[in-house]
């Protein structure tokens, strides 16, 4: 269990992030267009952008920030999860012309509990942490991180200068 910041309390997780030299764990979400998304079918590195919802300012803003960032990187996929239904994920990406991006939700999976993201308490109860996980091609973590409070963006640079 970890303990991340909420407002002016805090709020627990499930679990811990995968650290930097582990497996992450498999994962089957819901890809924009209903079809399920798996880890065995990315290639090359992937980060995972992690969220409780992309109704908030501060999730909308991470996702905007990683498709900037996702333009000068090969051989890497920027996914972005949570456990809002695809269509909305989807249907902000297109209202803003985030194309760098792919967004998947977590609302028919155990990903939230495998990732030990998901909320055990707060108005967000539920939900997922903000977190970012890095790995290469064969699933090792690079990179991870479970952003201190829920109001904050991840560090950006820590995240993309693991994939160097």
């Amino acid at each position: 269990m970890a303990t991340i910041g909420f407002g002016d309390s805090t709020a627990s997780t499930v679990g811990t992030l995968p650290a930097k030299g582990e497996k992450a764990p498999s994962f089957t979400l819901v890809g924009a267009d209903l079809t399920e998304l798996t880890s065995d079918g990315l290639t090359g590195r992937t980060v995972i952008s992690i969220f409780p919802s992309i109704g908030t300012g501060v999730c909308q803003a991470s996702v905007r920030r990683f498709n900037e960032l996702a333009a000068g990187l090969e051989d890497t996929t920027v996914l972005n999860v949570s456990l809002d239904l695809p269509f909305a994920l989807s249907g902000f990406c297109a209202a803003e012309g985030l194309e760098n991006v792919a967004v998947a939700s977590a609302f028919r999976s155990t990903f939230g509990e495998d990732f030990g993201v998901t909320l055990l308490d707060s108005k967000f109860q539920g939900l997922f942490a903000r977190a970012v996980v890095v790995v290469d091609s064969d699933g090792t973590v690079l990179h991870s991180e479970l952003v201190e409070a829920i109001g904050q963006e991840p560090d950006y640079d820590a995240a993309i200068a693991a994939l160097s």
